[in-house]
């Protein structure tokens, strides 16, 4: 059922028949009005909001004027009487779309005010209230909407719903796993750690490297998988992507288990310190799948030359060439012990401990993918000479 919040005005003008704005009571406004059409949740640290909260807080009769004004979406507007309009509004699970579609962190300055107790009486706000927007005409004025406060590129791209299609495959992915995921859509998103690894983009970027198809160390360009964030989807990228997508577990899986691997080596309790470089023991890490924490802190990128050897093991159509869980284990065992704990090691012997530089030398991407072929080469020349026995059984017999 619809939910209904009433406001209370001094005035209001129709400027067209979907379209009216008035001049709200600060005291009494609803504080609990959904978020849903805005393309950020209200940061109270944010200088934004400080600036708001004191202009309210100081002079709040001159509120009306220092402030940019709140924009609301809402299914119905009825005028109870010339200082009162029930807003009648549909939220995400009935259908709707409707909300605050900018003026978050106003309303956000209004609720702990009035929870600290400070005189708004006289303290007045702009409301503009569309009625009966569509989805798409709700995220087109929040993304058009002014702020003095930047956006992040990934907030838009979220607004636009383009990346609806990596949610609805991580929804039907909890309930075959019976997991929960804990990625970031959009800047400042309640309920999801700050770890980089549980923002979208990194999800993306876990997908680039299992593309053999467009990333192939043969080419003169393009080698390997960029680990930059580029976060703008067009309708080719999500197409690409969305091919991508039942890798998408098998690339967490990998970067659990080097993260596993890594834990394991710097807890061993022969070892004084932590010799390899960019990881730090004084901090956490969250993955997106929720029962993975670590206790120490990784560059978000440093799965990724590992994650992206797997990429030899594909087809063009991205099928295992080997069964996945045939090889996938052993693989990353043989990579870490001949290959990256060295490369680590040997970076922090170097002074060398900036992540994002370790993570994207090319040096060990060109390795670990030439180490990748001769892996493959091996188990497929095993797999024939084991055709071969059992066919000479059979002929023997």
């Amino acid at each position: 059922m619809p939910k209904n919040w009433t406001l209370k005005i001094n005035q209001y003008i129709n400027t067209n028949s979907n379209c009216i704005i008035a001049t709200a009571h600060v005291d009494s406004f609803p504080s609990d009005l959904p978020l849903e059409p805005n393309i950020r949740e209200p940061n109270p640290k944010s200088s934004m909001y400080k600036q708001v909260f004191d202009s309210l807080t100081t002079q709040p009769e001159k509120f009306f004027q220092r402030n940019n004004g709140i924009v609301l979406c809402v299914n119905k507007v009825l005028p109870k009487n010339k200082t009162e309009l029930e807003l009648e509004v549909l939220q995400a699970n009935e259908g709707g779309n409707d909300g605050i579609i900018n003026g978050g962190h106003t309303v956000l300055a209004f609720k702990q005010a009035r929870a600290n107790k400070y005189d708004l009486s006289l303290a007045r706000v702009k409301v503009t209230i569309h009625i009966g927007l569509s989805e798409d005409e709700a995220k087109d004025i929040a993304l058009a909407s002014n702020t003095s406060a930047p956006v992040d590129a990934r907030s838009k791209v979220n607004a636009r719903g383009d990346y609806k299609f990596i949610k609805q495959f991580l929804a039907k992915l909890e309930m075959e796993e019976e997991t929960k995921f804990r990625i970031a859509y959009y800047q400042h998103q309640s309920g999801t750690p700050k770890s980089p690894q549980c923002n979208v983009n990194h999800l993306i970027k876990l997908m680039n490297c299992l593309d053999r198809n467009k990333y192939n160390p043969n080419k003169s360009k393009g080698k390997h998988p960029p680990v930059s964030n580029n976060p703008s989807l067009s309708d080719g990228e999500r197409q690409r992507l969305s091919k991508l997508l039942p890798l998408l577990s098998k690339a967490m899986w990998i970067e659990q288990q080097l993260f596993k691997t890594i834990e394991a080596y710097i807890t061993n309790p022969k070892k004084k310190g932590v010799d390899l470089a960019s990881i730090d023991a004084r901090k956490n890490t969250l993955l997106p799948d929720s029962r993975y924490s670590f206790g120490f802190s990784a560059p978000a990128d440093i799965a990724m030359p590992v994650v992206a050897a797997y990429r030899v093991f594909l087809d063009e159509n991205y099928n295992w060439l080997i069964p996945f869980d045939d090889f996938a284990l052993d693989f990353l065992e043989h990579l870490w012990a001949n290959y990256y704990k060295k490369y680590l090691v040997s970076e922090k012997l170097a002074g060398n401990t900036v992540g994002s530089k370790i993570c994207r030398n090319p040096v060990i991407w060109d390795n670990l993918y030439v180490s990748a072929q001769n892996y493959l080469n091996q188990q497929l020349l095993k797999m024939v000479e084991s055709s071969n026995k059992r066919e000479q059984l059979t002929l023997v017999n």
